[in-house]
């Protein structure tokens, strides 16, 4: 199991999500707190200056309301308007004010604080914000600007007011004394620094941010203990489940309290005890499977829904060829080589069985693969279950079988039906007939001889296969044996035939059936007297193999031979390479196949070299005489 990093762990979850929760709202009240502090430093600044230029707007209007000289120039006091509040912004306290001016209602400047620009006095001074003052006669708002060096002022003007007595008429239009009004004479106009109040507000906004880092520093470090706290169970239950994954079932998880992850470590921890109960279970059945399997002589192969093979025991192996890593995965389909067959897996369901051929050349194997279908409870299909069975030898001999009860049927059918045909032909008449009569009794005779031979043959074979005989061995000379056989035959072929001897000059001793083995050497040379040509010559050859302790007897003819593809099946029963030549010539095709099982019989073997056009050439071989034995039954 991956190792979860840290950046991916639940514990970083937990510490970023309390870290949000208490930062989202600390950042909500501060940029709230800052706004209306702002608000608020601005207001306080504005009362302050607006209480300050209150003060200095009274003096102002008492300056401007005093008597002067008809040239206007002086007062009672000697001084004029301009020296008079001249005066009165030297002694002003102009505090965050960087620049005060005075103006008349010609907008002229008569007055300015020491801070302020002295140049503009006496001159006028057009700005938008004076002349609406001077016209409207109110207080203007005032106004945020940025000067020259970046720094924030607030500009504002204030209107200087001077009471007139002015002459007041009726309706009818008589005069009826007079009224005081007040008039616009003059203006305030006042730059104010706010660095002042911004940097009150940034340093103020300063000790926040540092209550915020600390908050937020204090949060993540409880973030990190109380993530620690809650996941630590969780991290001790997954290793648990990596050790259980194992197949170790023997720890169990520490229970920290009652709440929900302390329930959830004892779900856990009897989850654990079950697995190992179901565990122990399991791998007793498994074991009980695998047993089985591996002492069965059958297949088995085990798929899943799929048709993906996932299990195959050793049987299956050898007989496939291939080994369970190779077809784990695999479609089962494919492996068995029945796709032709069927398109799809659930194609099997109706299929109880199949026979498949896996011949390669000269090696036949034949499997029997039966079908059954693994169901869970609910009768949902979960799987196959396959069964291979070899029947390479069941269906060999179940072929031969049939072949045989053919055989059987067609050699004795033939001199049956020449039988009946002939007795037909003499019971109508012709065995009056003292020229066709004698002639059709001949026929019938040997027919008659040729179904005993087949009959006898055929019982002979039957008692071989059942070890229904007896071999009497003796021991026997077997040069002096073989020449005694041989003689017979060459006393009644006169010249037609010649015969070669290749004989040893010493006895060779061997333990034989003389009689079974008179049959052995009459069948071999009675097909090479049959199938040799006029004038042929045959050759008996004897040689003693020491080293192997056997006797090698060939007998070689120089008839038509035979193909090379059908040498090896000469000694079956029935086989004739010409069928029809063979049974022209009288035999049964029984025996060479009864000549190699007297053969098998004595401890020898049989085989057959030829080449078509050039003759053939039978050899046998006996064990060689050890020691002198009794007979043996």
């Amino acid at each position: 199991m991956k190792k979860v990093g840290f950046f991916q762990s639940i514990r970083l979850k937990f510490i970023i999500i309390i870290t949000l929760l208490l930062l989202f709202p600390i950042q909500v009240i501060g940029a709230y707190f800052s706004q209306q502090l702002e608000t608020k430093l601005n207001e306080n600044f504005e009362e302050s200056i607006t209480n300050n230029i209150d003060i200095l707007n009274i003096q102002l209007e008492q300056a401007f309301s005093k008597e002067r000289t008809e040239d206007g120039q002086t007062s009672e006091d000697g001084q004029t308007l301009e020296e008079e509040v001249q005066s009165i912004l030297n002694d002003f306290n102009a505090e965050n004010i960087t620049e005060l001016l005075v103006v008349n209602s010609k907008s002229r400047v008569i007055g300015a604080t020491e801070d302020s620009d002295q140049s503009k006095v006496g001159k006028r001074l057009p700005l938008p914000e004076i002349q609406r003052t001077l016209l409207l006669g109110r207080v203007m708002e005032p106004d945020t600007k940025v000067d020259q060096k970046g720094h924030r002022i607030l500009v504002r003007t204030y209107p200087i007011y001077q009471e007139e007595e002015t002459e007041r008429r009726e309706e009818t239009g008589e005069t009826n004394g007079n009224e005081k009004q007040e008039v616009v004479v003059g203006a305030i106009y006042i730059k104010a620094s706010l660095e002042g109040v911004y940097g009150q507000l940034q340093d103020i906004n300063r000790i926040f941010a540092n209550g915020t880092f600390l908050g937020v520093s204090i949060s993540v470090l409880l973030g990190i203990v109380i993530a620690r706290t809650i996941t630590k169970p969780i991290t001790e239950m997954r290793k648990h489940a990596k050790i259980m994954g194992a197949g170790d079932f023997s720890q169990k998880v520490n229970v920290y309290g009652r709440d929900e992850i302390g329930q959830l470590a004892v779900s856990f921890n009897e989850l654990n005890d079950k697995l190992k109960i179901s565990q122990a279970t399991t791998e007793g059945e498994r074991r009980k499977l695998s047993s089985v399997l591996s002492n069965m002589t059958e297949g088995v192969i085990a798929t899943d829904h799929t048709g993906s093979i996932i299990l195959m025991n050793e049987p299956a192996s050898r007989l496939l060829g291939q080994e369970i890593e190779d077809v784990q995965g695999e479609p089962l389909l494919s492996v068995l080589k029945i796709s032709d067959r069927l398109d799809k897996i659930t194609d099997l369901n109706d299929k109880e069985s199949i026979i498949i051929d896996f011949s390669e050349g000269d090696q036949q194997l034949l499997l029997k693969a039966s079908f059954t279908v693994v169901q869970y409870e609910m009768e949902e299909m979960n799987g196959y279950i396959t069964v291979l069975s070899d029947v390479t030898e069941q269906e060999k001999i179940e072929r031969e079988r049939r072949e045989f009860v053919a055989n059987v049927s067609h050699e004795l059918r033939t001199p049956l039906t020449t039988m009946k045909s002939y007795l037909e032909t003499l019971s109508e008449g012709a065995w009056e007939d003292k020229e066709i009569a004698p002639r059709f009794l001949d026929v019938t005779q040997n027919e008659t001889e040729r179904m005993i031979r087949l009959v006898n043959d055929l019982l002979q074979l039957s008692k071989m296969d059942n070890k229904d005989y007896k071999l009497h061995k003796e021991k026997v000379n077997f040069i002096g044996f073989f020449k005694t056989v041989a003689e017979r035959f060459e006393i009644n072929q006169d010249d037609h035939i010649h015969f070669e001897h290749h004989l040893p000059d010493k006895e060779v001793l061997v333990w034989i059936d003389k009689d079974k083995m008179t049959q052995v050497l009459d069948n071999i040379i009675s097909n090479a007297i049959k199938y040799s040509p006029e004038g042929g010559t045959i050759t008996f050859n004897l040689e003693v193999k020491k080293q192997q302790q056997k006797l090698h007897v060939s007998i070689s003819d120089e008839g038509v031979g035979i193909p090379k593809e059908k040498l090896e099946k000469i000694f079956e029963r029935f086989y004739r390479v010409d069928r029809a030549r063979s049974r022209n010539l009288g035999g049964t095709g029984l025996g060479l196949a009864i000549s190699r099982e007297m053969i098998d019989a004595h401890g020898g073997e049989v085989w057959a070299d030829s080449k078509e056009g050039e003759g053939t050439k039978v050899t046998f071989t006996l064990p060689l005489l050890k020691q002198p034995q009794g007979d043996e039954e």
